[in-house]
């Protein structure tokens, strides 16, 4: 099952942030456990309607997404055009 048939998005669930599906388990909550050194057994002891499919599904989103992020570089931000 991909990443994306397990996370979903709609704005009346946690305001639209992505969440594990048929949950309120946000993916950035299980990229900051991990972040702060939380293993997957951790993950899945505290919330047990996880799955370890559903732990590698929001990393391999996080991924995808910064995958297709777009930089835009701003030239001369801040300062005020002359007159």
């Amino acid at each position: 099952m991909a990443a994306v048939d397990r996370i979903e998005v709609n704005p009346k669930v946690m305001l639209g942030k992505p969440v594990i599906r048929g949950t309120r388990i946000p993916v950035e909550l299980i990229l900051r456990k991990l972040a702060e050194g939380a293993n997957e057994k951790d993950l899945l002891d505290a919330y047990p309607r996880l799955t370890r499919d559903d732990i590698r599904a929001a990393i391999a989103y996080a991924a995808d997404s910064v995958a297709h992020e777009e930089t835009l570089s701003v030239v001369n931000a801040g300062k005020r055009a002359k007159r």
